[in-house]
């Protein structure tokens, strides 16, 4: 396992303290969790960018999120997006 150390501001490290008090975490785990949520949240923002702007398909924006094309089609109409062209239509049917 890696290691990352980084400053942060005290406001920052005084939210990350009750973050611990209240989930019950010891400083190392809390910041494990908010990172590996962090990044979920990155890469789902990063595929729908993506896959909104035309760049890759359906069922590649739903592996790069780590999600089930059924869970992306969710994300994607949460975030109101135009999705639907014949251009994706036929990439997805192919990729089917």
């Amino acid at each position: 396992m890696g290691t990352i150390s980084t400053r942060v501001p005290e406001d920052l490290e005084s939210e990350l303290e009750a973050y611990l008090e209240s989930e019950r975490l010891d400083r190392s785990t809390a910041v494990r969790k908010l990172l590996a949520e962090g990044l979920e949240d990155w890469r789902r923002e990063r595929a729908l960018d993506r896959f909104t702007a035309g760049e890759i398909s359906l069922t590649r924006a739903a592996d790069l999120a780590d999600l089930s094309v059924w869970e992306f089609t969710h994300l994607v109409e949460e975030s109101d997006a135009a999705w639907v062209s014949s251009d994706h239509l036929e990439t997805d049917l192919e990729d089917l």
